[in-house]
């Protein structure tokens, strides 16, 4: 079980990616043998000394060191005042939280869609299927703003010489026209046929996405999305993260489609008038 009490964490080092968006290093100060048992797509709550504590997905979880990093936006008093530190300055650390993706060792195609920094909760993701030797089987498609609002640069790249990656920008630049991650899809449902679909960026958005899945025959079990929410607490006991009746800092982030549905059915059978 995982305690209320933050354990000590030092800040090791960033840099600045996209507008508002920072790339972060820390390190646990006495890791542990179960701090490396991390699922792409869970979260750890980070705590600021004398501000506050907030979630925030793993970029790269813990190694044996109990290193690691994530993504984080400068929204917010406890972020804003993370952003204001320097190197070695002390923080707190609890988790992992949630539910990560799926295992997908055995799916002969994968389609990833990622939506601004929703792009760094399936990073960790991506990496292990590298690792694993399923390049051939991922295909990921990120859409951006604009350009400033890139994030993962570096990630980007390396991932580019590996499989086969997709950038949309809404915002037109050189006399290209904007679109976003969705227009991309209906030729890539026709050569690729994925088994599972991922998906992490606005809620709206990932509706979308899953919805033009089906209209292309995945089946609503191959759509997972994970979605964001207030996970104040990761314990499912403060009742900010309700997604229907599920608390998302328990059996999310990531949910699969056909149950995202059921909760919201049910949360809106609660909510019609007698």
């Amino acid at each position: 079980m995982v305690s209320l009490v933050p354990r000590r964490m030092q800040l090791l080092e960033f840099h600045d990616e996209g507008e508002i968006a920072r790339h972060f290093s820390f390190a646990l100060e006495s890791p542990r043998p179960g701090d490396q048992a991390v699922m792409p797509g869970q979260f750890f709550m980070l705590t600021v000394p004398g501000v506050g504590e907030v979630p925030f997905t793993y970029l790269s979880p813990p190694d044996w060191q109990g290193r690691f990093s994530a993504l984080i936006r400068a929204e917010g008093a406890v972020s804003s005042a993370l952003f204001e530190l320097k190197p070695g300055a002390r923080l707190g650390y609890r988790g992992p939280f949630g539910t990560g993706w799926p295992e997908l060792w055995s799916a002969r195609r994968v389609l990833a869609v990622a939506g601004g920094s929703g792009l760094a909760a399936m990073a960790g993701l991506i990496e292990a299927l590298l690792r694993g030797g399923r390049q051939d089987a991922l295909t990921l498609v990120y859409g951006a703003r604009s350009r400033v609002h890139q994030v993962l640069p570096r990630e980007r790249e390396q991932w580019r010489g590996s499989l086969e990656l997709v950038e949309t920008l809404e915002r037109a630049e050189d006399g290209r026209p904007g679109c976003t991650p969705l227009e991309p899809l209906p030729a890539l449902f026709a050569s690729l046929a994925p088994e599972a679909v991922l998906c992490c960026g606005p809620e709206p958005m990932m509706r979308n996405v899953a919805e033009l899945c089906l209209a292309h025959n995945v089946p609503v079990t191959g759509i997972w999305l994970s979605m964001e929410r207030r996970l104040e607490c990761g314990m499912g006991r403060c009742g900010h993260c309700y997604v229907g009746r599920s608390s998302a800092c328990r059996e999310g982030p990531v949910y699969r489609y056909d149950r995202y549905l059921d909760l919201l059915a049910e949360d809106e059978e609660v909510r019609r008038p007698c």
